[in-house]
């Protein structure tokens, strides 16, 4: 871990290895084909794919990557959609598996991925979309790699039509512009409508602030090694369903007084399964809370009532309405 979704150009991508998607002759073609020979050095990268000489559908070979930032090219043959009965699932999973196999093989950390066979070859993007990150998923569970998926426009990406409609519906039903009903003037009152959440600490008379610190409520990091342990969850588990990396997770299990990121906060309150209430009280602990004035947290509500809790899934909403991701 972590996954994640990103608007770039992807040979411009800095990682160890790219993967482009290929034709079964490994020549130059169009589209995300093209502008990489064009980027690595067309001479030298179709050299390179004559020796190897073609590639089968759902298979990958690899290349050095010339002039592109990244050491290497794998290149994948993802399958011509016909009607998804004709084996095209099976296939498209097998290009991001053997991709990533072939990466960890050359010691790879990062690498990149278009979303495969969703452009000339007729690939339902939502679809593509879907395979491509059940594909990433299941790998990363055993493995530790950097894995991108890159766009160049959120048009680029298709989320399902029920997900998008029940999600946009869950928006206009509970997101308030902050500039919008703010306040309302009953006469020549002001009548200001104010969410806190805050813990009171009973004070015995006389008791001084440094008494009152001595008795705080669990930390967050506290807390979030309680939920753990109560889940029956291993610390691998959770950070890899939170998409979050080991460094990071290590640091908030070794300091008691870690104060993570909201992002963070939230990816460990989703990797746990956590209810709405439970969630809250979880970033309570380090400071923060869901508010419908913010369009990130509405949609964050959403998929925790909805008892959503795929990290990618919800990734990918975020993605659509140009919110900031969860984890990595």
């Amino acid at each position: 871990m972590p996954f994640k979704i990103v608007r770039n150009d992807i040979t411009k991508m800095k990682v160890d290895a790219i993967v482009n998607a290929a034709n079964p002759a490994l020549r130059q073609g169009g589209g995300v084909c093209g502008a990489i020979f064009a980027a690595a050095g067309p001479a030298k990268l179709k050299d390179a794919c004559k020796k190897i000489g073609g590639c089968a559908t759902g298979q990958a070979v690899i290349t050095p990557g010339f002039d592109l930032p990244a050491k290497y090219i794998i290149h994948t043959v993802g399958p011509v959609w016909q009607d998804g009965k004709h084996g095209e699932p099976a296939l498209l999973h097998d290009c991001y598996t053997n991709s990533l196999q072939l990466a960890s093989q050359h010691k790879c950390k990062s690498i990149a991925f278009p979303l495969i066979a969703s452009g000339v070859y007729g690939y339902p993007k939502d679809q593509a979309l879907k395979a491509a990150t059940a594909a990433i998923t299941e790998f990363l569970l055993d493995h530790d790699m950097k894995v991108y998926l890159v766009v160049f426009d959120k048009k680029a990406l298709s989320i399902s039509g029920k997900l998008f409609a029940n999600v946009k519906q869950y928006i206009d039903d509970h997101y308030v512009e902050k500039a919008r009903a703010k306040f309302q003037r009953p006469g020549n009152v002001i009548a200001l409508e104010i969410q806190e959440a805050f813990y009171s600490i009973p004070a015995e008379p006389g008791a001084g602030l440094e008494n009152i610190l001595d008795r705080l409520d669990e930390s967050f990091t506290q807390m979030l090694l309680r939920l753990i342990d109560e889940r029956g969850f291993t610390d691998v588990e959770t950070y890899k369903r939170a998409n979050i990396d080991r460094k990071l997770f290590s640091k908030i299990r070794k300091d008691n007084g870690y104060n993570p990121s909201k992002r963070t906060a939230i990816a460990l309150a989703v990797a746990l399964e956590l209810n709405l209430d439970q969630t809250l009280d979880l970033l309570g602990k380090a400071g923060y809370t869901l508010s419908h004035s913010n369009k990130f947290d509405v949609i964050i509500e959403y998929f925790i009532t909805k008892k959503v809790y795929n990290i990618i899934e919800i990734n990918e909403v975020l993605f659509y309405y140009d919110q900031h991701l969860l984890g990595a």
